[in-house]
């Protein structure tokens, strides 16, 4: 077991509590590795009747992946690594998503990439005013994986693809307006309310008792905005329609998606619209690894963490430079089925 995550049982929920505040709790495979361990032997332990996910100290709950290993994989081991992290992610994904006990995620703090990957499959989702959720990755190259394509294709209104493409970030209370968690609470009432979980209280009961009204969400304000001009499923068609908006509002998105990965945010918008025509969470994340067995090891992604997470200048040189240069052809390439003894499997 790995110091960076604490596994424990106390009265009759078992925790899983990520353990790497310096690095905002970014997953490792050998985290990753933990809590599937920890899921499978709780799965028929009858002295467990729920299992919660949170953090030590620090202000975040989880970051994401762990994009340094990444890098390096993409860099120096053609992807191999890289692609064994991402099986075992998806599987610890999917195992979340199918879990038959109740999982409760307490979403206090950032929540991005790998950090939503485990607190959107939970039944109870915790936000709280510190909830800062996201999912950035055409910043850098990717995509919305870990199951990230299921959840926001279904939020409805463009709203999805609108946080897949620019990366925005939401907090809590429109995390509430949105749908991507169940409850709202004050960050220091989460002690109180994981005493009680644990002490054998019905879960919802207690998550409502606790729940205060939260701030109206900003977002709400630029709903009819982002349902007009992300309507498309065209990356070009969004960008014209943004551009021809003339207002304040769109011309900031505007710039921001400019920063983009053109092929990340091409990927994502077709992620998303084959995500939501899919029943099942397993066939989402057989795609998303289709997705990253490419993507990974393409220029952009590399050149993406360089510009934004370790140079930090943000001048990424995407290739190719623009919409219109990322063709029909590499996205079918990107999407196409790998061999069967490659293909993601759940457990």
């Amino acid at each position: 077991m790995t110091d960076e995550l604490i596994v424990r049982q106390n009265g009759v929920a078992g925790f899983l509590t990520l353990n790497r505040p310096k690095a905002i709790h970014a997953l490792t495979v050998d985290m990753d590795h933990g809590m599937i361990e920890a899921l499978l032997a709780w799965k028929d332990d009858p002295a467990v009747k729920a299992v919660i996910i949170d953090h030590s100290e620090g202000r975040g709950f989880c970051s994401g992946g762990d994009i340094a290993v990444l890098r390096n994989s993409a860099l120096n081991d053609n992807g191999v690594s890289g692609l064994s992290f991402f099986f075992e992610e998806y599987r610890l994904n999917h195992l979340l998503f199918t879990y038959a006990k109740p999982v409760i995620a307490f979403m206090d703090g950032i929540t991005m990439g790998g950090g939503v990957g485990i607190s959107q499959p939970a039944q109870f989702r915790v936000a709280t005013e510190n909830t800062r959720y996201a999912m950035p990755e055409t910043g850098i190259g990717l995509f919305p994986d870990v199951g990230g394509g299921w959840y926001l294709a279904r939020i409805g209104n463009r709203i999805g693809q609108f946080l897949a493409l620019t990366g925005a970030r939401l907090n809590g209370a429109e995390c509430m307006w949105a749908g991507l968690c169940t409850h709202y609470l004050p960050a220091d009432s989460l002690g109180e309310a994981k005493q009680r979980i644990c002490a054998g209280e019905d879960i919802d009961a207690v998550l409502r008792a606790l729940s205060v009204e939260p701030p109206a969400p900003r977002i709400a304000d630029n709903a009819e905005l982002i349902a007009k001009h992300f309507a498309s499923d065209r990356f070009e068609d969004i960008l014209a329609s943004l551009e021809a908006d003339g207002g304040e509002w769109a011309a900031k998105e505007l710039q921001t998606l400019r920063q983009k990965s053109p092929q990340a945010c091409k990927v994502s918008l077709r992620q998303l619209a084959e995500s939501a025509k899919l029943d099942d969470f397993a066939d989402n994340m057989v795609m998303e690894y289709r997705i990253g067995s490419r993507v990974l090891t393409m220029p952009d992604f590399a050149e993406g963490v360089r510009a934004v997470i370790i140079d930090k200048t943000n001048d990424a040189k995407w290739n190719p430079p623009t919409p219109e240069g990322v063709s029909d052809e590499l996205i079918e390439s990107i999407f196409a089925p790998l061999p069967a003894d490659e293909e993601w499997k759940p457990l």
